[in-house]
């Protein structure tokens, strides 16, 4: 496994690159969303943990970047839909 984070506004996120199931080759992309706000207790937003319809990258580190763009675009454009 494989993990990076990282921070946009309010928002830390969590991304991984997880061993493909079942013996597969390559990484699937996870990421989890929490958003922090002045003296609040942090709070999950956003969770994928299948992201891209179980897609998988040759490369852990494609795969981080994917999820982190992809939480970077939900908060930039989506930050509706982010339970808090």
């Amino acid at each position: 496994m494989y993990f990076t984070e990282a921070t946009e506004g309010h928002y830390r996120i969590y991304a991984g690159a997880l061993e493909a199931a079942n013996g597969g080759a390559g990484y699937v992309a996870a990421v989890v969303v929490r958003r922090y706000g002045e003296g609040d207790m942090p709070q999950e937003a956003f969770r994928d943990t299948a992201m891209s319809g179980g897609h998988r990258w040759d490369d852990p580190n494609a795969a981080l970047q994917y999820a982190v763009a992809r939480a970077r675009e939900v908060i930039l454009t989506e930050a509706h839909l982010l339970v808090c």
